[in-house]
């Protein structure tokens, strides 16, 4: 009772020790779950990421998310290694009369425009980087009033299948 009202519980060496090793290793695998390698789009492995981690001596913080520092991480293996968050692939259909102007208004938020169609309304599919989402988001809800559609195709555009070995 004593510790519930008054102080923190003393938490052992290894135990913290443990407690860092599991946040270093989660901070690795939401980084290998987010990222590409830019030239192959290829996914690294978190083993990969562990390593390079290390390389860069990142230490872990106890008192930020993992997700927050995974994000930092990336930042800095992007000092030393090829390595970029993995696209967004999204479909918007917008309706015709706004959809030339916010076509405009998309295109430097938009990495690549995989498909486009105009019957009526302006239907796109493209791939984004996922820092731009919410920005594409309000834009298309504001200037559409509700009317234009954005459907998130997939949240992460990577290459599949067996590494070609020649």
């Amino acid at each position: 009772v004593q510790i519930l009202s008054k102080g923190e519980l003393q938490v052992s060496d290894k135990e913290r020790h443990t407690q860092l090793e599991q946040m270093f290793r989660d901070i690795a695998t939401i980084v290998a779950d987010k990222c590409v390698n830019p030239e192959t789009k290829r996914p690294y492995t978190v083993i990969l990421i562990e390593r390079a981690m290390k390389d860069i001596h990142y230490s872990v913080k106890p008192h930020q998310s993992t997700k927050q520092q995974a994000l930092e991480v990336i930042r800095q293996l992007k000092e030393t290694m090829q390595i970029e968050r993995a696209h967004m692939r999204l479909r918007f259909i917008l309706p015709a009369k706004e959809g030339k102007e916010l076509k405009e208004k998309l295109k430097p938020l938009i990495k690549v425009i995989e498909n486009e169609d105009f019957h009526g309304q302006l239907e796109m599919v493209c791939l984004i980087d996922p820092g731009c989402f919410r920005e594409i988001d309000e834009l298309i809800r504001s200037k559409t009033k509700g009317r234009g559609t954005l459907e998130v195709l997939s949240l992460k555009d990577v290459e599949e299948g067996d590494e070609k070995l020649e």
